[in-house]
């Protein structure tokens, strides 16, 4: 039977396994937020996020072992602390803002990140950009005013969400600039342990034990679904085309505002719709150019 469905698997089109892998990933993605979600009114971000990276280091163990010092080994710990302090920063953050704030408005605005990359890459690496990028980059952003919606009161949370999703822009355009030298994996080294080791302290200082055993599986969880995103996402860009896959990731938010209803009640507005559908336009336009040019 195995056999059968690895044949079968392989036959089918690269774009539509790529979609399927993608599937998979934004799946996991979203069912980590409902669990971080609920997880957040009895234990605090920093332990969820030392969950996330210690369960991840585990299950990702045999693969930096099989690299032996010699490949993990590094000449550039500057860079990797860099962009290990602003990933954990930016990892506090989307707990935080998933937390506090309704799924589907936690979920859009974390897409933000790709319009705040197409800056910082315009600033830190000199890309040069085009009009039609730049018009879809501010439009974007567009989207981002209507969902916070200035004008009216304004969830303290949304500047945390969006502060996020910057840092996290940062930290992606450290990747670039890492990639010439560093593998993958190496990479994900150096921020799984160090992940580890930045969240020990408060963990243990704000230490809160989840009350009962369905608490403690979800917190496990975590760091099991972040990893199956993470390897859904690797695979899918692997055998499929990224201008063709890419927009499969925003289905993330389309099971976000489900989760969001059918489990904790929360019915987005229409501003945070109409954002919404504007920062996935814009990214996903975003996206797609990235992709035609390399």
């Amino acid at each position: 039977m195995i056999d059968l469905i690895t044949t079968y698997w392989a036959r089918l089109p690269g774009n539509l396994r790529g979609i399927l892998w993608l599937l998979m990933g934004t799946l996991a993605f979203a069912v980590n937020d409902l669990f971080v979600k609920s997880l957040g009114q009895t234990i605090s971000p920093f332990q969820m996020a030392f969950f996330r990276y210690g369960i991840g280091f585990m299950l990702m163990l045999p693969f930096f072992l099989r690299m032996g010092v010699s490949g993990l080994k590094t000449n550039r710990p500057g860079i990797h602390i860099a962009r290990l302090i602003l990933a954990c920063i930016a990892q506090v953050g989307v707990y935080t803002s998933v937390v506090y704030l309704p799924l589907a408005d936690a979920t859009a605005l974390a897409f933000s990140r790709i319009l705040f990359t197409t800056v910082i890459a315009v600033i830190f690496l000199r890309e040069i950009v085009s009009g039609r990028r730049w018009t879809a980059t501010v439009a974007g952003f567009v989207g981002v005013v209507i969902m916070v919606r200035p004008g009216g009161q304004i969830d303290p949370v949304v500047f945390i969400a969006i502060g996020a999703a910057c840092t996290f822009a940062i930290a992606n355009v450290l990747i670039r600039i890492m990639s010439s030298t560093e593998p993958p994996n190496r990479i994900l080294f150096y921020y799984q342990i160090g992940g580890i080791i930045v969240f020990l302290p408060p963990t243990v200082a704000l230490w809160q034990t989840p009350p009962d055993l369905v608490s403690w599986l979800m917190a496990l969880a975590i760091g099991v679904l972040t990893t199956v995103g993470m390897i859904g996402f690797i695979r899918g860009f692997v055998v499929g085309e990224a201008s063709v896959i890419g927009p499969t990731e925003y289905i993330r938010l389309v099971f976000a505002a489900f989760f969001g209803f059918a489990i904790f009640g929360e019915i987005p507005d229409i501003w945070t719709t109409v954002g919404a559908l504007i920062i996935v336009g814009a990214t996903s336009f975003i996206a797609k150019m990235e992709a035609k040019n390399k």
